[in-house]
């Protein structure tokens, strides 16, 4: 190392050595506006304004011949400022969760408002408007709604629609159970998608929904039987007196009557409303869990399929039932014929969050096609716009005549709103396996059956009917009228007490019962339920046959009980078709499933080269699909020339008759 000589002379002698290195004489220096410092400057104070990161290497080092470095400079640190930006929209876009999921409980966050929280706490003026406001909800670590908004006008009835899984159920039970920050005066009630039976009887179960009165009378025998018992301390007299008082006020001595009338109109007879809630089949528990709805009058009610098990008539009777309703209305629902006749807003859940339309289902679909087709032509206008600039500044990049321009040509696309292309939905495909043969006649046949549980009441007398392998047929009927009865005594699991029921020798019967979800293994994945159903096949075909009724990637490894109830038909379709039969019966296969799976359905079981007997009362689905169809009734079973719109007819005049319409 040299000795360092005096400081003062080192700097000189360098810098003069640099000065002379470049070949640059004075009258060149300055027309490139360079000087020979006299004196030391600073450069932390010229750098102050840079971002940390950027090279400013290029800015300090001239090559020759380069005569405006410092807007080339500018123009790196703008392009270095948009590509950060895209970077930030690509990281916040990439937020969704991949890989497997940790399925936990539901769970929903919200963004405080201090305006909110001082008008309810007040007391003033008080809304029954509901309106949620930059919220998340969330599955385990499953992201479902992402800064959503819901507002929703009392008196309203809004109808809640999107694919199979994405979180409808969640949402309604999130709101049900107040984890969404709801003001306390307002009243919510939610009727569940599955209604589960026990040892109340139904009338009993009506009137628990009123808890106030419950709980007033429970506390009211609680006082007695310790004043009978002479354990009092001496003011249960007082607080009996003041129960009494509450009780009066809202007439609990008329609620038995109240809610006898409205189970009544529901079609439960007087033996009925005292019968255990387990003794009812899906379609009476789901006409239980309205009465319950509509006796407790709440000024939010939520519902989730309702439609889902009830027959034809007792839907056309609760659309005509809430098309009175005076309060809030929140329903999922996948039948369009009754979203089309209750719901006067649309909600469409899609991508995390919501997005609400005016008016009814067919208006939806006219206004979301109609946005979509928008959307997408304004994302393409600039794309197009967005190259446009892109070439220029390509082009004149490293042009100092151009440079101010392209700066502002990179302000110009940083300033764009960010537009996104249309997030098309994967379109819905099922596909059932041919078994099919050439079979001779007769394939499936009734002939004069009598079948009875108790002698004393018959569910059919001489009932014949016959289908082959190119049947498309739906039986439609009230709940009770013994569809189901009919189509296991088709399969042979019921035996006729009288007449003969002949199968083909050959025919093999895939069956679909409405309660498919007690047919499953709930805690293990769907890939393990094939396995162990129909073992000998690897993962990739249990996967692959998963894959064809919609449940792939992670969706077949998770428990079955975390799937939704569209995702748990899908697996039961899964396993009804595993073993290839050349014939189908259905019993409700529509419940729970999307719209778009219902079409999907529809198409799959057109192509099918076997027979189809079902058991369905969405409209739409019927239309797709049936080719005949059966009346079951008082005993019989009628098959009807002019099909569902003839069946329409016939209901519609029994209301008129029964005063409901």
């Amino acid at each position: 190392m040299l000795p360092p000589p005096p400081a003062p002379l080192l700097v000189v002698e360098i810098c003069q050595r640099l000065f002379n290195t470049l070949q640059l004489d004075e009258g060149r220096a300055q027309r490139c506006s360079q000087v020979l410092l006299d004196a030391p400057i600073q450069l932390s104070q010229i750098t102050d304004g840079y971002e940390a990161g950027v090279d400013l290497l290029p800015g300090l080092l001239l090559k020759r011949g380069q005569t405006s470095m410092v807007n080339a400079k500018k123009l790196e640190k703008a392009e270095a400022r948009l590509k950060a930006k895209q970077d930030k929209r690509m990281e916040r876009d990439s937020l969704k969760t991949s890989g497997p999921l940790v399925l936990e409980e539901a769970s929903a966050s919200q963004a405080a408002s201090k305006k909110e929280t001082r008008m309810e706490s007040s007391g003033k003026n008080k809304s029954y408007d509901v309106r949620i406001e930059n919220f998340d909800v969330s599955f385990g670590e499953r992201v479902l709604l992402a800064g959503a908004d819901l507002n929703l006008a009392f008196g309203r009835r809004y109808g809640l629609v999107g694919r199979n899984g994405l979180g409808k159920t969640t949402l309604l039970k999130m709101i049900a159970s107040r984890s969404l920050r709801i003001p306390s005066h307002i009243s919510i009630l939610h009727v569940e998608q599955e209604v589960a039976g026990d040892e109340t009887p139904a009338l009993q179960s009506v009137l628990e929904c009123d808890t106030t009165r419950e709980s007033l009378l429970q506390e009211e025998r609680a006082l007695t039987a310790k004043i009978n018992a002479g354990r009092g301390e001496g003011t249960e007299g007082a607080r009996l007196s003041e129960i009494y008082t509450k009780l009066e006020e809202i007439e609990a001595d008329k609620a038995p009557a109240r809610a006898s009338v409205i189970l009544a109109g529901l079609g439960f007879n007087a033996k009925m409303q005292q019968q255990t809630t387990k003794e009812f089949s899906g379609g009476w528990r789901m006409r239980l869990a309205l009465a319950r709805a509509l006796f407790a009058r709440p000024d939010l009610l939520l519902l989730d399929e309702p439609t889902n098990m009830l027959d034809v008539r007792a839907i056309l009777w609760l659309e005509t039932y809430l098309q009175t309703w005076q309060s809030t209305i929140l329903v999922v629902s996948h039948d369009r014929n009754f979203l089309n006749a209750v719901a006067t807003d649309i909600i469409h859940l899609h991508s995390q969050r919501l997005d609400t339309y005016r008016g009814d289902f067919e208006n939806f679909m006219k206004i979301k096609e109609e946005r979509l087709k928008n959307q997408q032509r304004e994302y393409e206008a600039q794309q197009q716009y967005r190259e446009h600039i892109q070439v220029f500044i390509d082009r004149f990049r490293y042009n100092a005549n151009r440079a101010s321009q392209v700066q502002s040509k990179l302000k110009l696309l940083e300033k764009l709103p960010e537009l996104k292309p249309v997030d098309k939905e994967s379109e819905v495909i099922m596909k059932f396996p041919d078994g099919f043969e050439k079979f001779s006649p007769p394939i499936l046949q009734l002939d004069e059956v009598d079948f009875y549980y108790d002698p004393s009441h018959y569910i059919f007398r001489a009932l014949s009917v016959s289908a082959d392998l190119e049947s498309r047929i739906c039986v439609v009927g009230e709940n009770g009228a013994g569809k189901s009865t009919m189509l296991k005594i088709l399969m042979g699991e019921l035996a006729p007490v009288r007449g003969i029921r002949h199968a083909h020798r050959n025919l093999k019967i895939g069956y679909f019962s409405q309660h498919h979800v007690d047919q499953l293994d709930l805690n293990i994945s769907a890939v393990e339920l094939l396995a162990r159903k129909f073992p000998g096949k690897t993962e990739e075909e249990y996967r692959h046959h998963l894959g064809s009724y919609g449940v792939s990637g992670e969706l077949a490894v998770r428990p079955v009980a975390s799937l939704s109830g569209g995702q748990k038909s899908r697996v039961a379709f899964a396993q009804m078709t595993m073993s290839c039969p050349n014939f189908y019966i259905l019993d409700e296969p529509t419940n729970h499933l999307d719209m778009e799976t219902i079409e999907a359905l529809a198409k799959a079981l057109n192509k099918f080269r076997g027979g189809v007997i079902l058991v369905s009362h969405d409209e739409r689905f019927i239309r797709l699909l049936c080719q005949e169809l059966w009346v079951c009734e008082s005993g019989a079973v009628t098959r009807i020339e002019g099909g569902f719109d003839q069946y329409r007819d016939i209901l519609r005049e029994q209301f008129r008759k029964e005063g409901f319409l």
